[in-house]
């Protein structure tokens, strides 16, 4: 973010959100511009949240009954692990995002950012009995690292928050049975980056398949140098996806930076 831009967004901030909190607000609602840029939005559905740091593990989540394109910084709502708002806030929560999403920032302590979709593809290959295949380029560098939890019918209910968790176990990216995509990740561009590859496996895979004849299979070799040399899973690269993120910003900010606001 620029020095001009950084000054601007500071003018912008209501007196009783912290700088951090509001800059942590700022990158959410970019992020929901950007699914909404991506197409990976259901119109009110589906989330994205940040953990705001604090042992409260209190979390940002949109406003339910906005669109993607309507969510601003501003009117994003802050609340607890039971779902309660924190402060003031004229929106509701959907209890299907706040239950997913709270079991995950609860009990992952590397999971500050997560981000769910139902993209129509996303959700085919989570239908399918093999899952993801890995049969191409995307694929090969995530196989090792994606998880599957079982389909329960609509995430509302409290008792599958230990079944989830423990089926994501150390698993950064989550295949929900039946259901769609999640990703989590220490930083915005860390959990999108990692969301960006998984859907472009599942688009890849859901072409593929639609054409005939057997599909070719990655070695056990190449996945592993793809794994190695992709670096999508490590602990040293805090920089894994900036340099995408800040490229669809520089769009979004072209086309409409209100969500400062």
């Amino acid at each position: 973010m620029s020095v001009a831009a950084t000054s601007i967004d500071d003018l912008n901030r209501p007196a009783h959100i912290s700088a951090e909190e509001w800059h942590l607000r700022i990158k959410l609602a970019q992020c929901y511009r950007i699914f909404d840029r991506l197409s990976w939005s259901m119109i009110i559905f589906n989330h994205i949240t940040a953990r705001i740091p604090g042992p409260d593990h209190h979390f940002l989540i949109n406003p339910f009954g906005l669109r993607y394109d309507e969510v601003t910084a501003s009117n994003l709502v802050k609340i607890d692990l039971q779902g309660n708002a924190v402060g003031e806030s004229e929106h509701g929560v959907n209890p299907a995002g706040f239950i997913i999403h709270s079991a995950i920032h609860e009990a992952v302590p590397e999971a500050l950012w997560i981000m769910h979709t139902h993209t129509p593809q996303g959700v085919a290959v989570a239908c399918k009995e093999r899952g993801l295949s890995n049969t191409n380029f995307y694929s090969a560098m995530l196989w090792d690292h994606v998880a599957y939890h079982a389909f329960e019918g609509l995430t509302v209910r409290d008792d599958e928050k230990s079944r989830l968790v423990a089926s994501i176990g150390n698993k950064p990216l989550v295949i929900l049975r039946n259901h769609g995509l999640l990703s989590h990740g220490r930083t915005a561009e860390e959990a999108f980056f990692r969301l960006y590859m998984l859907q472009q496996a599942c688009e890849t895979q859901v072409i593929s398949e639609s054409m005939g004849g057997p599909d070719l299979e990655v070695s056990e070799q190449a996945t592993h140098n793809s794994s190695r040399d992709g670096r999508l899973f490590g602990d040293n690269d805090d920089q894994l996806g900036v340099d995408t993120f800040n490229a669809l910003v520089r769009t979004i900010d072209a086309q409409d930076p209100s969500y400062r606001h």
